[in-house]
C-alpha cells in the first residue's frame, strides 16, 4: 500500500519533468560552449543538470519508480520541444533515470539524506558515462583524459544533482506547497522537533 501513487504525486512528478525538460534544452548551448573551450570534458562540468530531476522528484515523492520516471518523461518532453538527437534521447534519459533509481533501491526507498541523493547523482553518472562511453566513441580518446571525463561527470552528478536537487527540493518544502508529500511532512515533523 505504501507504494501506491496518488493523483497529486502523479502530477507533481509529471510537472516536473516538463519544466526539467526545458530545463535540459536549455543548458545544450551552455554545455556547446563548454565542449568550444575545454573539448569533450566541456559537458562533463555540467552533465549533474541532465540527472537532477530525478533526484527531485524521487526526494519529493519517495516512491519506487519516480527517478526513473522523471528521468524518462523528462526526456520525452525534451525531444518533443525540440532536441536534434531525437528520439534515441529517450533512451538516455532511461538509462540516466536508472542509476539514480538503482540508488534510492539499495536503500529500499526509505533513505533520502544529502548522502543518498548525492550517490544517486553519481549513480547516474555512472550509467550515463558507461552509455556514453559506446555511443560516443570515448575509446578513441586518451586514457587519461576520459577518466578525467569520467571524474568531473561523477563530482558533476554528486553536486549539480545531488546537492542542488535537495536544495530545490527543500526550498520547495520550506513554501509548503509539499505539506501533503513525504518531503513536506518531513520537513514540518523536523521543524516540530526543532521547536
Amino acid at each position: 500500500m505504501m507504494n501506491k501513487w496518488r493523483f497529486k504525486e502523479i502530477v507533481v512528478m509529471s510537472a516536473l519533468s516538463v519544466v526539467f525538460g526545458v530545463v535540459y534544452l536549455a543548458f545544450l548551448p551552455i554545455g556547446k560552449l563548454l565542449v568550444g573551450l575545454f573539448g569533450p570534458i566541456g559537458y562533463d562540468f555540467i552533465f549533474g543538470i541532465w540527472f537532477i530531476v530525478s533526484i527531485i522528484a524521487a526526494y519529493i515523492i519517495r516512491k519506487p519508480g519516480a527517478a526513473f520516471l522523471s528521468e524518462t518523461i523528462a526526456a520525452f518532453v525534451e525531444v518533443l520541444i525540440g532536441n536534434a538527437t531525437g528520439p534515441i534521447l529517450i533512451l538516455t534519459g532511461m538509462i540516466q533515470g536508472i542509476g539514480a533509481e538503482a540508488v534510492f533501491t539499495a536503500t529500499r526507498w526509505k533513505v533520502y539524506s544529502t548522502w543518498v541523493l548525492m550517490l544517486a547523482g553519481i549513480g547516474s553518472a555512472i550509467t550515463s558515462f558507461i552509455y556514453g562511453y559506446f555511443k560516443s566513441g570515448y575509446a578513441v580518446l586518451d586514457t587519461w583524459y576520459v577518466v578525467s571525463m569520467f571524474g568531473v561527470r561523477i563530482v558533476s552528478g554528486a553536486v549539480l544533482a545531488g546537492l542542488l536537487g535537495k536544495a530545490i527540493g527543500d526550498g520547495l518544502a520550506k513554501t509548503g506547497v509539499l505539506s501533503s508529500f513525504a518531503l513536506g511532512k518531513e520537513y514540518r515533523r523536523k521543524k516540530r522537533q526543532a521547536s
